[in-house]
């Protein structure tokens, strides 16, 4: 089985440039205009859907994934 290839996803954002999500490990990369990237951990689904369909995607971000998952840094902004 060919493994099919997980692309980032562009939104229209004032905050975020880019969506990409892992959903056979949960883990949620955002980048954000500023050119830096963070990965969340344990994101579920529904969160991503949410994120996706969020009129503001900043203010989802700050309400719903800021402080609520574990994260680490993988590029710092420029």
């Amino acid at each position: 089985m060919t493994a099919v290839p997980v692309l980032p996803i562009p939104v229209k954002s004032t905050l975020l440039a880019s969506v990409l999500y892992h959903a056979d490990q949960s883990i949620l990369d955002l980048e954000f205009c500023d050119g830096s990237i963070y990965r969340y951990f344990a994101v579920p689904t529904t969160v991503l859907n949410q994120l996706l369909a969020a009129d503001s995607k900043g203010s989802f971000f700050n309400r719903h994934v800021r402080n609520c998952f574990q994260h680490t840094c993988l590029k710092r902004s420029r």
